[in-house]
Formats: C-alpha cells, structure tokens, sequence
C-alpha cells in the first residue's frame, strides 16, 4: 500500500445492502479520486449493532487502512457503525446520512465523533430516525450538518448526496 492511499469504508443500513443505490453511488463517487479504494461492507448477516461495528474494525484491518487516511460513510445504523468508530479510532472523515444517533436502542448511541472532517446529512421527515435529536447531538458537537426535505432513506436527495460527498472527498484530499 502506498502512502498516498486513502481508504473509505461504507456501512449500509440495517434493512439495506452494500449493493444499494446509496451506497453504489457514493462508492462510484469515492472510486473517481485518484489513490482511493472504496469498500462496501456487507453487514447482511447480522442486525445487532455491536458485531457490526466489530465487522467495520476486522475490515479496516484486513485492509491495512490507516486510520488518519480512512473516511468512513454510513446510512442509518451504518452511520452508527461509522460514529462509534470514529469514537474508537479517530479518522479523517465520517460523511454519515440520518445515522441512527441519539437512539436508546444502540448501545452509546451518542458517540463523540472523532475525525478531521465530518458531515452529517438527515431529512427533515425521517420517522425512523427523528432529525432532532442527531441535531442536538450535531450542536453539543459543534459538527456540520445539512438537513433536507426528504425521508429517512433520502430517495429524493441522492444527487444532492453525491455532490455533498464530492465536496466532503475534496476536503478530506486537500488537508491529507
């Protein structure tokens, strides 16, 4: 691996897949920046929280990504998956869409997010995950976050997604 690699690593949601259009597309947008392998991990096999993050740490691992050259994308429970990472291990980036935050379901559900670049993406009608809370935990943070007209899957907003995650990839690049 040459210095110059930079990993990202994207968690889907629990009821998606690593071959859902959110994730397909933000691969393909990671994959046009020179020195950047993209993974899409398959969380498919499990639903609980914990053994998901343990998969995002046993794929960062096996592929010998360095973490201040890793950004970690993640929908809903793959945002969580991202944040408590990024909690563990601070990254270069955590680009996270209506992460399930601030919910009393997820084991420390409130992660203090630790990467030199951050973006946090949610929709004003999310009724899986309400936006408020992830606002106020965005606030105590002080992190970026952009909320849009859409849902909880963001079906309406993903060339908005991808044109966010450009912009987020370039900053990432240009302070690495």
């Amino acid at each position: 691996m040459a210095t110059s690699d930079i990993h990202v690593f994207l968690s889907h949601g629990l009821e998606s897949g690593p071959g859902g259009t959110k994730v397909q597309a933000l691969k393909a947008e990671a994959e046009t920046f020179p020195g950047v392998t993209a993974i899409a991990l398959d969380h498919r096999n499990t639903k609980v929280p914990m053994e998901r993050l343990q998969q995002m740490k046993e794929a960062m691992a096996e592929a010998g990504a360095s973490p201040e050259r890793t950004v970690l994308v993640g929908s809903s429970m793959g945002g969580w998956v991202c944040a408590r990472t990024s909690a563990e291990t601070p990254v270069l980036g955590c680009f996270l869409l209506a992460p399930a935050l601030a919910m009393s379901a997820y084991p420390q559900s409130s992660p203090r997010i630790q990467a030199r670049h951050t973006q946090i993406i949610h929709g004003w009608d999310d009724d899986v995950v309400l936006p408020m809370p992830v606002m106020e935990l965005a606030r105590e943070q002080k992190l970026p976050l952009l909320v849009l007209p859409d849902g909880h899957r963001l079906e309406n907003s993903l060339e908005r997604l991808v044109s966010e995650f450009r912009i987020f990839m370039t900053g990432c690049l240009a302070t690495n």
